[in-house]
């Protein structure tokens, strides 16, 4: 069984042309070629940004791109045929879809109404400001513009735990709401803010059961429509584990077993975290193992002063390898935005090389790593800021190795501080499938690996063509292996 690999294919500064869907759609045949097993899709939804938002400000995820909403028809990315057409096209490679479910919040709302509330502190939401009163909130969502095709089921109050504006005194802050199903916010796993249950917009109430049922009707049409393999999960810090528990169990019951699942729940440095999410949702999600991307980050600004011995301590890949979709940067991470944490150009391939030629971890690879991209946009410090990302170097080759060489036993040794490494035997199945890595974030490194008895004689080379030597595997199983300067070396059968 040849390894699998997700493309994240598209970032937060993607082209808002509305060309994303068909432009995937002509590359899926060019993607199965590289290696990619998987694509993630962005948000597909009407959003409150209409057709140059993200998605991740949802406003109706019943319009695909179909009605006139938020002054437009079609999303950022193209209309709800052509992002049919891309999903189709994309599976006739054999490439699996993901799609992006964001559940936590609505923004947009078409009308106000009154309703009551507390006020609470934002840094510590369990500390009420201010007795309940009386706020007008846009927690009504009615979606005119679709006329109750697909669903005519209308949000109101009722069905929000919180917002984050007062439009009848202008004043923004953090409101929970007062409503038949608490006054309170839900449970969360961690007690960030006091409780991190309100990230933004109008929060959804998963306590009301009229959401529940409205969300799984949901998910049968949107799953019947789409026909995807897959969901990766918006902001699950923010949405109390029963509710994915159960919404998954629909999912699953109702036409799609082995439906993938990925949270995005992103605790960089607090593995236990990701740990109990884990447990709340009885494995029923993978998690993106922000441990070891801020892991990467942190190495790729340190330079030789970084341990590399330690570049896997406190990571979901080694705890719980099964569950863990590992990544070297995303749309949250790249510069600009909001979790920024980049990873170095020069440290990108030693990374990659990391999450896609060992065994833990199923690997995520983001689009601009592949191809490079520049944007332009405010910083957190709110100048504007014109930003180059590179292609990461030797990615496809990178790639290739994954889906052709990065099999069978692995041997570790992640024995010095500036230069580790890594063999795989490979498989009986697949001719020539063994490799070994090595890689220096200091100077030119080398080191003795077992790669197996059954390569006694055969000839090596780098795949990556820094080092030109061809080695000889021993009578033991073992030779030295090479690499340059802060770089990786991946090491293959001679042709």
């Amino acid at each position: 069984m040849k390894n699998n690999t997700i493309l994240q294919y598209f970032h937060w500064y993607s082209n808002a042309d509305g060309n994303l869907w068909n432009e995937i759609a002509k590359d899926a045949a060019n993607l199965a070629k590289t290696g990619i097993t998987a694509v993630w899709l962005p948000p597909a939804f009407k959003a409150n940004d209409g057709n140059v938002s993200t998605g991740y400000d949802v406003y109706d995820i019943y319009d695909l791109g179909e009605f006139d909403q938020k002054g437009t028809v079609r999303t950022k990315y193209g209309t709800k045929d052509e992002y049919i057409a891309c999903v189709k096209s994309l599976q006739q490679q054999s490439i699996a879809v993901y799609v992006d479910i964001v559940l936590n919040h609505k923004a947009g709302g078409d009308e106000t109404e009154v309703v009551h509330a507390k006020k609470v502190n934002e840094n510590n939401r369990l500390q009420e400001i201010s007795e309940p009163i009386e706020i007008e909130a846009f927690t009504i969502f009615n979606f005119s513009g679709r006329q109750n095709n697909y669903s005519d089921f209308k949000w109101n109050h009722q069905h929000f735990t919180g917002v984050d504006f007062d439009n009848r005194t202008g004043e923004t802050g953090v409101y929970s709401i007062l409503n038949d199903a608490g006054e309170s916010w839900e449970d969360m796993i961690d007690d960030e803010k006091g409780n991190y249950d309100y990230l933004m917009y109008s929060d959804v109430e998963f306590r009301n059961p009229e959401v529940r049922e409205e969300l799984n009707k949901w998910g049968d049409w949107y799953r019947d429509t789409v026909h995807f393999d897959g969901v990766r999960l918006d902001a699950v810090k923010h949405i109390p584990p029963y509710f994915y528990n159960d919404w998954l169990n629909h999912m699953r019951a109702a036409g799609k077993p082995k439906l993938f699942a990925v949270g995005e729940y992103w605790a960089p440095g607090d593995l236990s975290l990701l740990q109990k999410y884990i447990v709340a949702t009885e494995r029923k999600m993978s998690l993106f193992d922000s441990c070891l991307q801020k892991n990467f980050h942190e190495a790729s600004n340190a330079g030789s002063d970084y341990d590399m011995t330690t570049i896997f301590n406190d990571t979901l890949t080694v705890t719980d390898p099964l569950l863990s979709v590992t990544v070297v940067d995303n749309h949250d991470t790249q510069p600009l935005q909001s979790l920024e944490a980049p990873v170095e150009a020069w440290f990108k391939p030693i990374a990659y090389a990391l999450i896609l030629l060992r065994e833990a971890g199923y690997p995520c690879v983001f689009y601009p790593d592949m191809v490079g991209t520049n944007y332009k946009g405010p910083g957190n410090d709110g100048n504007e800021y014109e930003i180059h990302l590179p292609a990461c170097e030797h990615i496809h080759e990178l790639l290739k190795a994954r889906e052709n060489i990065a099999y069978g036993e692995q041997h570790d040794y992640l024995d010095h501080n500036n230069c580790i490494g890594w063999t795989r035997e490979g498989s009986d199945e697949m001719e020539k499938s063994s490799c070994a890595i090595l890689l220096s974030n200091g100077d030119e490194g080398e080191k003795k690996m077992y790669v197996g008895k059954k390569h006694t004689g055969k000839i090596y080379t780098d795949l990556l063509k820094l080092c030109e030597q061809e080695i000889q595997i021993d009578e033991n199983g073992e030779a030295v292996f090479y690499c340059t300067a802060g770089s990786v070396s991946v090491w293959a059968l001679k042709n």
